[in-house]
C-alpha cells in the first residue's frame, strides 16, 4: 500500500513540511534543504513550485485567511440575526484553530515577516473579514440587541483577540472539546454584550450554558 504522503503532490508535500517546520522552529529557523528534506523532494522540486521560502510562508498564510474569509461570509449569509451571524462566526473560528492547528499557529507566530505585495495581500483580506465582524456587532448595535456604550471596533478586536490567542493554549486531548469551549466563549461573549433586557428572553436561551446542562 502507497503511503498517503508519498500519493500527495510535491508541492502539497513541501506545504505539509513547511508547515510542520516552521510550528516547530519558526519561519526563520528552517531553512530550504530542510523543508526539502522533510518533504522528500529536491531542490528542483522545491523552486518549480515555489520562487522562494517566503512565497512559501505567503502561500500558508493566504490558503488560511482565504478559507476563513469564505467561511465568514457563509455565517453571514447563513444566519439571520446580528447575535446568531456573531454566534456562528466564533464558533466557526474555534473550529477552524481547532481543525488546522499548525497553519494557524504558522499563520499568527509568522505574519510578521511577509514583505511587499505578499504582506499586503493577506492584510487586505485579514481587513476584509474584519469588516464582517464590525458590519455585524454595528448591526447589532442598531438593532439593540448589543449594548450600544460598547464600541464595535473595540468590541470587535476584544472578541478576536481573546479567540486567536486560543490556539497557544487549546490542546485536542485537553479535558474540553472545541465545541465546548466554543460554548464557554459563547457564553461569555453573547452575556457580555448583549442587553439586559433580551437575556431573558426565550430565543437566546441556546446561547447559555446554564440552559445546557
Amino acid at each position: 500500500m502507497v503511503n498517503e504522503e508519498v500519493r500527495l503532490s510535491t508541492r502539497q508535500r513541501i506545504l505539509n513540511a513547511s508547515i510542520k517546520l516552521f510550528e516547530e522552529k519558526g519561519y526563520h529557523g528552517v531553512s530550504v534543504d530542510e523543508i526539502i528534506e522533510e518533504s522528500g523532494s529536491s531542490k528542483g522540486g522545491f523552486y518549480h513550485n515555489f520562487k522562494s521560502k517566503e512565497e512559501l510562508l505567503f502561500t500558508i498564510h493566504d490558503q488560511y485567511i482565504k478559507d476563513t474569509l469564505t467561511q465568514g461570509y457563509e455565517c453571514y449569509k447563513r444566519e439571520g440575526t446580528p447575535i446568531e451571524r456573531l454566534t456562528a462566526m466564533i464558533r466557526d473560528l474555534l473550529i477552524g484553530i481547532d481543525k488546522y492547528k499548525s497553519s494557524v499557529t504558522v499563520f499568527f507566530q509568522d505574519y510578521r515577516y511577509l514583505t511587499g505585495n505578499n504582506y499586503k495581500i493577506v492584510e487586505k483580506k485579514r481587513d476584509e473579514y474584519v469588516e464582517i465582524m464590525l458590519n455585524i456587532l454595528e448591526q447589532g448595535i442598531d438593532s439593540k440587541e448589543i449594548r450600544s456604550e460598547l464600541p464595535a471596533k473595540i468590541l470587535a478586536m476584544a472578541i478576536f483577540g481573546m479567540i486567536d490567542w486560543t490556539y497557544i493554549w487549546y490542546r485536542k486531548e485537553g479535558k474540553y472539546s472545541i465545541e465546548q469551549i466554543a460554548d464557554i466563549f459563547v457564553d461569555l461573549i453573547i452575556n457580555s454584550i448583549l442587553t439586559n433586557d433580551l437575556k431573558d428572553k426565550e430565543i437566546y436561551a441556546s446561547f447559555f450554558l446554564k440552559n445546557k446542562i
